[in-house]
């Protein structure tokens, strides 16, 4: 299993500045760490911050959320095939939400090889006391990288004084109680908080992607042994609580040839023929999945 970090931030809070931290520790320890960058322009400009000796795809001209989602599936698989790294970080864009980069990163054709940690979210301690100037839409997505997040840096926290850094923090907790905050300068963080971040463990049904159990957004991979009749799947998928965000893979639909591809969003389901051999599973992105599983006998209830 590769331990897979997701790093969100708004624009400038950061982000390259801890995954350099971040891969200077990891190599010290003798560790491979490989990073995904995603930048919106033509150029790679943040990609020049990366050691020359890390394995680096790069994701230009778009958001890893939504037209990079196939991109990043191929840039991953190309990681995983001619790198096989102990570690991926993957730097998103300051404008990307979190559960649709996550989406994006956890594909069920390699989801039982990654062992995704969270997402580490890095705000700009005087961004959060300017907040209110920003535009609604802009402020709304702040709040979001932040309120998805597993772990928190408060950057630049040596440009605020006591009374303000106090400020910051309880205002931080109150979006999000499950994640821990932690004051940072120069997005210096010790190797050790991510090492916190303690798997789940499997159990003989359901392999899960493995998030501590204190932490709220996260990932499970079901895989289907038999095939399923669609009105049984159907009728579960529309029994699940509000809290699945995203699903998507392959079920191996009673009467078809091949696992067909399978696709939802916020209640909308999408169907899709495949024309080759898939391996059958989906992954679930959302919260409070533990208790979320699919039940052999429901294939032919």
């Amino acid at each position: 299993m590769i331990d897979v970090y997701l790093l969100s931030g708004f624009l400038g809070s950061g982000k390259t500045s801890l995954l350099q931290h971040l891969i200077k520790q990891w190599k010290a320890e003798g560790k491979l760490p490989a990073v995904i960058m995603n930048e919106f322009g033509k150029l790679p400009f943040d990609s020049g911050a990366v050691d020359g000796d890390v394995p680096l795809k790069e994701l230009l001209q778009g958001c890893i959320c939504c037209t990079g989602s196939e991109k990043t599936e191929a840039q991953i698989q190309s990681l995983l095939l001619e790198h096989n790294p102990d570690v991926i970080l993957i730097e998103t864009t300051g404008a990307a939400h979190p559960v649709e980069a996550l989406d994006a990163v956890m594909s069920p054709l390699y989801a039982d090889r990654l062992q995704f940690k969270g997402i580490v979210s890095v705000a700009d301690s005087k961004l959060w006391l300017e907040k209110e100037k920003l535009s609604p839409q802009v402020r709304m997505l702040f709040l979001e990288q932040l309120r998805h997040a597993h772990l928190i840096l408060l950057n630049k926290s040596d440009l605020l004084d006591e009374n303000e850094l106090s400020t910051v923090t309880s205002g931080i907790q109150m979006i999000n109680d499950h994640a821990m905050v932690i004051q940072t300068v120069h997005g210096k963080l010790p190797l050790s908080f991510l090492k916190q971040m303690i798997p789940n463990v499997n159990n003989s049904d359901v392999t899960k992607t493995r998030i501590g159990n204190e932490l709220h957004l996260s990932a499970k991979l079901i895989k289907f042994e038999s095939t399923v009749k669609m009105e049984n799947f159907e009728n579960w998928v529309r029994n699940l609580p509000s809290t699945v965000y995203r699903m998507k893979g392959h079920v191996l639909i009673e009467g078809q040839k091949y696992p067909m591809l399978f696709q939802y969003a916020y209640g909308m389901v999408q169907w899709l023929p495949e024309y080759i051999k898939m391996e059958p599973q989906i992954v679930l992105i959302g919260e409070n999945l533990k208790e979320i599983e699919w039940l052999r006998g429901m294939a032919h209830a």
